[in-house]
């Protein structure tokens, strides 16, 4: 007899919070709040627009315009991500940034292993297309209720 619940809220929450609450302990001493480990992975890889990355932020992260517009304030305080030269709209990584990130997605990717490296494959094909219709229809759901 099998003891596994039926997929739900419930479920994929705690998964989430499980997951984000040991993302979380593998960044604390580097200081990293999970809101700026997640800005600095969009802009890894190049410049990029402030608003795309306050938009992965606000999307992501379900969080408001000014919260994420913090974060990144906090990052470019923090010398972690500055404006490339003559594009004040735009922002990339700086040397310290890109140290910190390359720390971070190391750390991510070895909690991604032991989290799902032995799980079949097919099972985490189903789980990501079930997921991702269930966060596809919630945020139909988001923009259909008022603020």
């Amino acid at each position: 007899m099998s003891t596994t619940p039926p997929l739900n809220g419930q479920v994929i929450g705690r998964a989430h919070y499980a997951t984000r609450a040991a993302f979380e302990r593998l960044l604390a001493p580097s200081g990293t709040a999970f809101a700026q480990s997640v800005a600095l992975n969009a802009v890894a890889g190049g410049a990029v627009d402030r608003e795309q990355v306050i938009g992965r932020l606000t999307d992501g992260l379900k969080i408001d315009h000014t919260a994420a517009e913090a974060v990144v304030a906090e990052l470019v305080d923090a010398r972690l991500l500055a404006a490339p030269a003559g594009d004040r709209a735009g922002l990339e990584l700086t040397a310290a940034g890109e140290e910190l990130n390359r720390t971070v997605r190391a750390a991510a990717d070895e909690l991604t292993v032991r989290l799902y490296g032995d799980l079949p494959a097919e099972d985490l094909a189903a789980a990501a297309r079930v997921l991702t219709a269930v966060t596809a229809r919630a945020n139909a759901e988001l923009a259909a209720l008022p603020h």
